[in-house]
């Protein structure tokens, strides 16, 4: 049997289990995994990260599997369990199905996955009762827990708000001809939040369209005419509103055509409000001329909307959501940035009532306010950092105590994360050379404004008073103690 087939099978299960076809990410592993592959190669191949695979998308994946088949199902066994399930649908299945069904029908071929026999008394009302022959075998996992890793699913539990943020950004993205700009570093909440946003804008009756400057090519920053002819095409498309874009792109200059095809094919046909989320903005910054027009441009779209001319009506129907880790470090005109206009939301870390609110969600953890504060000493209240912890110490991997042991080393749960931040500091020494100073230091230090700038932007250190820094967390303290010395 080739995957093809498998595949065949595999999606027709799934849709008589859970109404949904198998997503392109599951997908991606049932065919690499078919393949051989591990987690660490189908994660480069896609671009995701090795946990996420691994400790998120996979068990779940194996789980509905496991649920649909009737039996456990694993990234070892599914070849052998499609071939069964085959077995089951040709053989078994058919015959019991030609017995129960009376002689004045007569079944014109073997049944496939997915047909629908509700019409006959007695018989299973569907694909997957009958494939669940074995249901009592299938191994039930705690699908409640979920790994930390990219966006907190929107009906998540474990998405903490942190008051008043949410409810100021939900009121903000009603406003005519919005801007938010939404600042913190790494696995901090942006992307979950900005998510919700949207979520909001929708419920609303009002269109939202979602792009990545993370998802971009190279090749899209080679020139200003290039990269708004992408970013014009990517929101186009996700709207349906392509087909007049090569006559916009034929005239004008590049800020003119981008401006024009958004006023007269977007603005114009939709009848509801438009929310554009730009997640990665700071991906545009290392290409200084491409960022300085791209970001004048869009605080020019912001000023039609204020102007009170006749196209400002048009205008006040754009809402945009900027996010981004780092801060804005390349020089703009005042009168051209927009990032001294609208909304502007950073993320804090989580108070210690916030950690205790999301420890009890985890309802296998029942801690002390002592427990809670040990965990706090190590990561503060880094949001990722602190439920990659609980994640942890629900599945009963490790006790607390082993956890706070290994954390800052390379035995410890946040290994990866803490060789991220390392390989971010080694090729730029006089950063590293700062750190190195702020770690081994007992009191809050001076650095000069640029390290400093840089440091608080990646969070690897805050400001303590008169601008003097320390670490955010001891797990930085001691991880790069030892590392940069």
């Amino acid at each position: 049997m080739d995957f093809e087939t498998a595949f065949k099978i595999l999606d027709a299960a799934v849709v008589a289990q859970t109404k949904r076809h198998l997503k392109d990410i599951e997908v991606a592993i049932l065919r690499s995994s078919w393949q051989g592959k591990k987690y660490d190669e189908i994660a480069q191949t896609y671009g995701y990260t090795t946990e996420y695979l691994q400790h998120d998308v996979g068990p779940k994946l194996w789980q509905m599997l496991s649920e649909a088949f009737g039996e456990k199902v694993s990234k070892k066994n599914f070849q052998a369990a499609i071939e069964r399930q085959r077995l089951l649908r040709n053989g078994a299945l058919t015959k019991q199905l030609e017995t129960i069904i009376q002689s004045d029908f007569m079944l014109s071929s073997p049944l496939t996955v997915g047909t629908t026999t509700s019409n006959y008394p007695g018989y299973p009302s569907n694909a997957s009762e009958l494939i669940a022959v074995n249901s009592n075998a299938g191994t039930q996992l705690n699908t409640e827990l979920e790994f930390p890793a990219g966006q907190v699913p929107l009906a998540s539990k474990f998405y903490i708000e942190r008051p008043p943020i949410e409810e100021r950004c939900y009121q903000e993205i009603l406003q005519p001809g919005a801007l938010i700009r939404i600042k913190a570093p790494g696995q901090m909440g942006k992307t979950s939040l900005m998510a919700r946003m949207l979520d909001e804008a929708r419920k609303h009756g009002y269109q939202t369209v979602s792009l990545s400057f993370h998802l971009a090519d190279k090749a899209v920053f080679t020139s200003l005419d290039i990269f708004l002819r992408w970013f014009c095409e990517s929101v186009g498309r996700k709207l349906k509103q392509l087909h007049q874009l090569d006559d916009y792109w034929s005239i004008y200059g590049s800020k003119d055509k981008a401006t024009a095809y958004f006023e007269e094919c977007l603005l114009e046909e939709i009848n509801s409000p438009l929310v554009i989320s730009l997640d990665g903005v700071d991906r545009i910054f290392p290409y200084r001329d491409i960022a300085e027009d791209f970001f004048s441009l869009l605080r020019a779209w912001y000023e039609y909307a204020k102007y009170g001319d006749r196209s400002s009506e048009l205008w006040q129907k754009l809402r945009l959501v900027l996010v981004h880790s780092k801060e804005v470090y390349i020089p703009l005109n005042i009168n051209q940035s927009p990032f001294n206009v609208g909304l502007s939301v950073e993320l804090p870390e989580f108070t210690s009532e916030q950690v205790k609110i999301l420890v009890e969600r985890h309802q296998r953890l029942n801690w002390t306010d002592a427990q809670v504060t040990k965990l706090m000493e190590m990561v503060g209240g880094h949001p990722y950092l602190v439920r990659l912890a609980l994640y942890h110490l629900q599945q009963q991997d490790i006790t607390l105590e082993q956890l706070l042991q290994t954390a800052p080393t390379e035995a410890g749960i946040y290994s990866d994360h803490l060789r991220s931040h390392l390989c971010n500091l080694e090729p730029h020494a006089n950063l590293a050379t700062a750190f190195n100073q702020v770690v081994n230091s007992s009191l809050p230090i001076e650095l000069d404004s640029e390290s400093a700038f840089k440091l608080h932007s990646m969070g690897l250190v805050v400001y303590s008073h008169e601008n003097k820094v320390i670490p955010s967390c001891d797990l930085y303290r001691q991880y790069f103690q030892n590392r940069l010395s």
